[in-house]
């Protein structure tokens, strides 16, 4: 295993060195940060920051990814080993985390050091997606036995709406778990995306990733020839997690009694986020 690190890391920072000589022109760069919320397009995100390495001297492929939840035990990590793990990343890297917002995660994350962008989508389409995924998708998933042992679908969207009290491992409702990434919304140096964006209004948001970009990186190139590397490193099925990438498919699955429990557990939060504007949905 630590051979295999070793080799990684030697044919990562090879193919880096390869990068600066190719755009001679440039030294070292911000590292683009892709920061998201669990099930919100964190592959998706990390394929358009690839993309910048067509224009600029930027890794081909992601440094390293970062959880504050172990996926397979569900331990929560300490935050000193989120930190550490910023200070980890270098110039030119691109890297992606379920990072929490704590304020000295946000100093650093903030700083001439990263670009930084942060993924998110409707909450009800979270979990409608994270039932899925749990149950068909990830068989090392710490509550993948839990949820398959549940009778249907309709039990374990609740379980995924509300959470579970019935065991030690941390794993509160669908409002609770996004609380600690909400205050990357208040962070003017982290450019928030709407998942939903990206399907529906694709050219304007790249637009927008791209102008955040050349906010510190001010490339020669031309913004339609970044554009391109942007849209065209998108490849859903390169996804590991990838089921259908569609938006409001939580419609197909949320019967009268899960909107009830996710309005009272979470009907703020999607008026905060921007998805409602009160409780009539």
């Amino acid at each position: 295993m630590a051979l295999k690190l070793t080799l990684r890391s030697f044919v990562y920072q090879t193919e880096k060195r390869i990068q600066k000589l190719r755009f001679k022109s440039q030294g070292n760069l911000p590292a683009l940060l892709g920061i998201s919320f669990p099930k919100s397009g964190t592959h998706l995100l990390d394929q358009i920051l690839l993309g910048f390495s067509n224009v600029a001297p930027y890794a081909k492929r992601v440094h390293s990814f970062y959880a504050e939840y172990e996926g397979e035990s569900g331990k929560k990590r300490e935050p000193q080993q989120a930190l550490a793990w910023l200070d980890s990343l270098g110039s030119n890297d691109i890297a992606s985390a379920h990072l929490f917002a704590r304020p000295d995660a946000i100093k650093k994350v903030c700083s001439p050091k990263f670009i930084p962008y942060f993924i998110f989508r409707d909450p009800r389409d979270v979990v409608v997606s994270h039932v899925f995924y749990v149950t068909e998708m990830e068989s090392k998933h710490v509550h993948h036995a839990y949820y398959q042992s549940l009778p249907d679908f309709d039990e374990r969207l609740k379980v995924s709406i509300l959470g579970r009290q019935d065991t030690n491992i941390e794993f509160p409702n669908i409002a609770d778990r996004f609380a600690p990434y909400l205050n990357w919304l208040n962070q003017k140096e982290v450019l928030s995306i709407h998942f939903e964006d990206l399907i529906h209004n694709r050219a304007e948001t790249l637009t927008r990733i791209m102008n955040h970009f050349l906010d510190k990186v001010p490339l020669q190139t031309s913004g339609d020839l970044i554009l391109d590397s942007l849209e065209s490193s998108i490849n859903p099925t390169k996804s590991p997690t990838f089921r259908s990438g569609k938006t409001g498919e939580w419609k197909k699955y949320f019967k009268d009694e899960h909107k009830d429990l996710f309005k009272k557990v979470a009907g703020d939060l999607l008026i905060k986020l921007g998805y409602e504007r009160d409780s009539e949905w």
